[in-house]
C-alpha cells in the first residue's frame, strides 16, 4: 500500500534532532514562554522575511488573534474565499464579523482579485487570502484593492510553509499572516502548534499580549486576553525541523512536476503548471467528475488518496444561516476534488506506480 500520508515515516529523518530537542527542554526546567519559543519565533520571522513572529496554540487561534488584535467593529464584513477550510471562517463569526464568500478563480481555486471587488462595501474591513494546497494567491491585484479600499488583508498561510510569490515568501504579503504547524503540514510539530508573522511593531505587541492572557507581565493584564502560547517543547521540534524545510520542499516540487508531466490521463483535471518551483504542494489535488469512484479504483489498487475537503464551509450544519448561498463553482470543487499522494517519503518506484496506475484507470 502507498499510503495518502505516513507521518511516522515523515518524521522518521528528525527522529534524534527531536529526542535530543525534548531532552533540552525537560532538563531546562522552563516549558512555556522560554527560550525554546523566542529562538523559534526569531528563526521563523527571518525564514519568511518578516520582522516579528508570534508563537501561539494552533492555526485557528492565529487566526483569532489577528482578527481580535485588529479589533474591527461588530458587523464588519471580511471578504474570504467559500473554497476553503473552516478554520479560516470561525474567527470571524467568533467575533461578531460577517463573512462575504466569494467563489475561487476556476484555475487555481484560489481567491482572485476580479471576484473581490464586485463584493466589497462600505462595511469591508479586510480580505483573507488562504494559500490553498501550497499555492500563493495571485496577491499584486489583491494588494492593489487593499490599497484602493482601505482594508487590511490576511493571509491564512496555514499550507504554504515557504512557498514564494514575486520573490517574496508566503506570511510576508499581507499586514498580517497565520501559520499553522500541524503535523501534517510541510512544516509539522508533534501536536498542535501556531504562529502569527507581520511587520507591524504594534500589532505583533498586541498578539503576544492577547495570547498570554492580554499580559506581559505575572499578574497584570491590559486586555481581555485569551490562553494560547506556543509551548518550549513543539518550538523546539520546530526548530529542529526548520532547516530542512527548503529540502522538503524541493522534493515535493520534484514529485509534483513528475505528476503533471506524466499523468496522461484524460478525465483527470490537473493542478496549473505555472508555479511548480513556487508552489510548495502542501497537497496534489486533482478533480474527477467521478470522484468517489476513481478513489474507489485508487485504493483497489492500494494507493491511498483523501479529499480536501468534502463539504463546502457554507453547506455545513455550524453554517446553517449559509446554508442557502449559490457558490456552484466551490460546491462542485468539493465534489470532484482528490488529493494524490505527495510528501517526502514517497520514492520515485512510488511516483511511477501511481503515474500508471491513474493512467491505466478505465474511467
Amino acid at each position: 500500500m502507498i499510503p495518502h500520508l505516513n507521518l511516522q515515516a515523515v518524521n522518521e529523518p528528525y527522529l534524534a534532532a527531536l529526542q535530543e530537542a525534548a531532552s533540552r527542554v525537560l532538563a531546562s526546567g522552563w516549558y512555556v514562554l522560554g527560550r525554546e519559543v523566542e529562538a523559534f519565533e526569531n528563526r521563523f520571522a527571518a525564514y519568511c522575511g518578516t520582522k516579528h513572529a508570534i508563537g501561539v496554540g494552533n492555526g485557528l487561534d492565529a487566526i483569532h488573534l489577528i482578527f481580535k488584535a485588529f479589533d474591527f467593529p461588530e458587523g464588519s464584513e471580511i471578504i474570504i474565499p467559500a473554497n476553503t477550510y473552516i478554520a479560516t471562517i470561525l474567527p470571524i463569526t467568533a467575533l461578531n464579523l460577517v463573512p462575504v464568500w466569494v467563489e475561487p478563480d476556476p484555475q487555481t481555486y484560489n481567491l482572485s482579485a476580479r471576484n473581490i471587488e464586485p463584493l466589497i462595501t462600505e462595511k469591508t474591513r479586510a480580505i483573507v487570502a488562504v494559500h490553498l494546497y501550497g499555492r500563493c494567491c495571485d496577491m499584486a491585484p489583491i494588494q492593489a484593492l487593499a490599497r484602493q479600499y482601505g482594508l487590511k488583508i490576511i493571509e491564512d498561510a496555514a499550507q504554504a510553509h515557504g512557498a514564494t510569490y514575486q520573490n517574496r515568501k508566503a506570511g510576508n504579503l499581507s499586514d498580517a499572516a497565520a501559520f499553522s504547524f500541524y503535523p501534517t503540514k510541510n512544516l509539522g510539530a508533534i501536536g498542535d502548534a501556531g504562529a502569527v508573522v507581520t511587520n507591524d511593531d504594534a500589532l505583533a505587541q498586541q498578539i503576544r499580549l492577547l495570547r498570554n492572557y492580554g499580559s506581559d507581565q505575572k499578574y497584570i493584564h491590559q486586555l481581555p486576553g485569551l490562553n494560547s502560547r506556543l509551548d518550549e517543547l513543539q518550538a523546539a521540534f520546530l526548530s529542529a525541523k526548520l532547516p530542512s524545510l527548503d529540502a522538503d520542499n524541493r522534493r515535493r516540487q520534484t514529485i509534483a512536476a513528475r505528476y503533471l508531466t506524466e499523468i496522461q490521463h484524460p478525465g483527470l483535471m490537473l493542478p496549473p503548471k505555472d508555479a511548480i518551483f513556487e508552489d510548495v504542494w502542501h497537497l496534489f489535488v486533482v478533480r474527477h467528475p467521478q470522484r468517489d469512484a476513481f478513489m474507489t479504483y485508487l485504493h483497489q489498487k492500494h494507493i491511498g488518496t483523501a479529499v480536501h475537503y468534502p463539504l463546502a464551509p457554507h453547506q455545513q450544519d455550524a453554517y446553517t444561516e449559509y446554508n442557502h448561498l449559490n457558490l456552484p463553482l466551490t460546491e462542485q470543487l468539493h465534489r470532484e476534488v482528490l488529493s494524490l499522494p505527495l510528501n517526502t517519503t514517497l520514492r520515485d518506484a512510488d511516483v511511477d506506480t501511481i503515474v500508471k496506475t491513474i493512467n491505466e484507470a478505465p474511467l
